[in-house]
């Protein structure tokens, strides 16, 4: 399918999938909505996002009961059914607005070992807490080592740096009394080789919304990070070269048109991991693509979503 077929795409709610609040409705790409009609340069995948927040996957070595206890047991996150997909399956916890999938490491990409400073890649998973005392029970109830809360100076949150059985850098943020919509985002931290490179792929091709840069002090650097719905991506670098690790997390977005990404795709030359395809047995057609260190961004249609683009050409 072309992407410049001229039409409007309705992002449905609620009724088709947990977690949306609101009917959104987007000009899709190349689309004539009113005299604002974007051109080719300025479309970017965020006209075809569906789902108000993304999902992350973490690919591990070690036991699954292991990874299933911190996850599950120990940060509290709901286990949904497991995916009969690949070796070991998908295994699905609901992290606040997205989903949290667990999966085994495959063959064909790399993994490095250390912190967020010693990789680049998906290096670091921010969850947020409102009950401490809870959490800390959680923690000795599965004989895990209790977390160490500080405030770091600059920083107002109190937050704690651990490591899940496989030894992924894990951030908790305690957030006594916020609102939902913060107890139920999560950040999902990238170490990047050329911040430019990488700023511009989540702002130009994914077309996140781009917030203000600040200091990290637990870091201390720069952060840059990019938002839709309830999930930021963070890019950090640290001004040297570092190993590549392409294998150890990524992201995922719910779109109502797979096939807008992969031409979209096709046109700026960004690289297919997987080109477009279904997957036998279930409702999804996908494509997988890297960022410019490797992070799969992975953009999948499902069903609901499809009726969802349908329903609305079908009333156009």
């Amino acid at each position: 399918m072309s992407i410049n077929t001229s039409r409007c795409v309705l992002l449905l709610s609620a009724a088709l999938l947990p977690g949306i609040s609101a009917t959104q409705e987007r000009c899709a790409p190349a689309a004539t909505c009113g005299h604002d009609a974007v051109n080719t340069a300025q479309r970017t995948t965020a006209d075809v996002l569906w789902q108000p927040s993304m999902n992350v996957f973490r690919r591990f070595d070690v036991a699954a009961e292991k990874m299933f206890e911190f996850y599950g047991g120990a940060l509290g996150f709901q286990q949904l059914s497991t995916f009969a997909v690949g070796n070991g399956g998908v295994a699905r916890f609901q992290a606040g607005a997205q989903e949290l999938k667990l999966t085994r490491r495959v063959d064909d990409r790399s993994y490095e070992p250390g912190g967020v400073a010693a990789a680049t890649g998906l290096r670091l998973l921010t969850f947020v807490f409102a009950d401490e005392a809870a959490l800390m029970r959680r923690f000795e109830q599965h004989a895990l080592p209790a977390p160490e809360f500080t405030q770091l100076a600059g920083d107002d949150r109190r937050t704690a740096l651990v490591t899940d059985p496989d030894g992924q850098p894990v951030e908790l943020v305690m957030a006594p009394g916020a609102p939902p919509e913060v107890l139920t985002s999560i950040e999902v931290g990238l170490t990047v080789a050329d911040l430019e490179r990488s700023r511009a792929f989540y702002r130009t091709f994914v077309g996140l919304e781009e917030l203000p840069p600040v200091h990290d002090p637990r870091f201390d650097t720069t952060k840059y990070s990019f938002r839709h719905g309830a999930t930021t991506i963070s890019l950090r670098s640290f001004g040297r070269p570092l190993p590549a690790d392409t294998g150890s997390g990524g992201i995922q977005y719910v779109v109502s048109d797979v096939e807008y990404v992969d031409a979209l795709a096709k046109e700026r030359r960004i690289t297919i991991d997987q080109p477009l395809s279904g997957l036998r047995g279930f409702d999804l057609r996908t494509i997988w693509l890297d960022d410019p260190d490797g992070v799969t961004n992975y953009f999948a249609e499902t069903g609901a979503s499809r009726r969802a683009r349908e329903a609305v050409s079908g009333s156009q």
